[in-house]
């Protein structure tokens, strides 16, 4: 791979903000299927997800580290030579294309069920991904400048949040502990689809200056995250009694529709509009992992690559209508998600550390 120019590269603390790529629109419902299976107590079961996400993003530096500073790209090549790691790479591409159609279909859905029941969904995907193709012309410094705004100017969202306060019952939450640790874990690893975002690193690693010191950063834009989900799933479970909850699909939203400001009568309006411009970064950033991706694999311009990825998703996004159809392919995308960041990068990541040893080991004999 040849080296990325350090015009092109972004700061280390920038990496704080990148990983805001987890808030999307699980956010807005993610309390209901945590609480089916670890009732209450499942604020500790984000803690444990949260953790985990942390111990992942450690094995996926210690990759990119025996990867010689390359992307997940190269640790393909490496380690399986250019046909099968090609293949391995389209299974990513792949992967980050199921994610950009989620993503973006799943906040159309919030759409048409709480504004606009006849909001033309080709319509929009098409203004919102030209938007996306603009800034991702821009470059990667670009991306990143658009989730730094995309983190700071919605976060008044979560302090307004906080005034549903005066309504909770915080009885709700006790007792603490009465739920088993599978009950927990599992819980955690219904978590996956709404954690998913941060395993983008796998492919900007080379665009960023220091990458030792954006350690740091990551784990504690990761812990911040975490801190926000918890937030919000205490204010949830204290507001909802559990038979409520069981029949909120979106409980955070209708939570907005109890706050009442002197010049806004309907808030959750407002934080719908504002969620447009969070999973912007998060679009952006799938479609430039996915670019990139084919650019290293079949060496086509990366720009050729976003209107394939665009016109694709153009296509398959408007195929689901139903919220059953969307709800199963968001489930199964946390299962692959799962599967991909919790078993398939450590042992990838071991792979790679036994080859370089072997090697070092051959080359001290010879």
């Amino acid at each position: 791979m040849q080296p990325v120019p350090e015009n092109r590269k972004i700061s280390p603390f920038l990496l704080f903000f990148l990983m805001g790529n987890q808030v999307a629109v699980g956010v807005m419902g993610f309390q209901r299927i945590l609480a089916r299976t670890a009732g209450y107590d499942a604020w500790i079961s984000i803690i444990i997800a949260g953790i985990s996400t942390n111990l992942v993003m450690w094995f996926m530096y210690r990759l990119l580290e025996q990867s010689n500073g390359g992307d997940l790209n190269d640790s393909h090549f490496i380690l399986f030579g250019k046909w099968f790691g090609g293949v391995l790479n389209l299974i990513w591409f792949v992967y980050f294309l199921a994610m950009t159609i989620g993503v973006l279909r799943s906040y159309i859905e919030v759409v048409q069920v709480w504004m606009f029941p006849d909001f033309k969904i080709f319509w929009f995907s098409l203004a919102f991904l030209s938007l996306c193709i603009y800034i991702i012309f821009g470059g990667f410094r670009t991306v990143t400048g658009i989730a730094f705004f995309a983190y700071i100017l919605p976060f008044y969202i979560v302090i307004v949040l906080g005034l549903s306060l005066q309504f909770g019952d915080f009885h709700h939450l006790l007792p603490i502990g009465d739920h088993s640790m599978k009950d927990l874990f599992l819980a955690s690893q219904n978590m996956a689809f709404t954690n998913l975002g941060f395993e983008t690193l796998l492919f900007y690693y080379p665009f960023i200056k220091n990458p030792q010191k954006s350690k740091k950063w990551t784990h504690l834009g990761l812990i911040t995250i975490m801190l926000i989900y918890v937030y919000i799933a205490v204010l949830s479970f204290a507001f909802f009694t559990p038979e409520q909850l069981v029949r909120e699909i979106w409980a955070t939203l209708d939570i907005f529709k109890i706050i009442h400001l002197p010049v806004v009568e309907r808030f959750e309006y407002i934080a719908i509009a504002n969620w447009c411009l969070i999973i912007m970064p998060i679009v952006c950033n799938y479609i430039w992992c996915a670019t990139r991706i084919l650019k290293r694999t079949f060496h086509c311009k990366q720009r050729l690559g976003v209107f394939l990825h665009c016109g694709v998703c153009l296509i398959c996004i408007p195929l689901f209508t139903t919220r059953l159809q969307i709800n199963s392919y968001l489930t199964f995308l946390g299962q692959v998600g799962f599967m991909l960041l919790y078993i398939y990068i450590p042992l990838l990541c071991l792979a790679i550390i036994i080859k370089n040893k072997f090697k070092k080991g051959k080359q001290s004999l010879s």
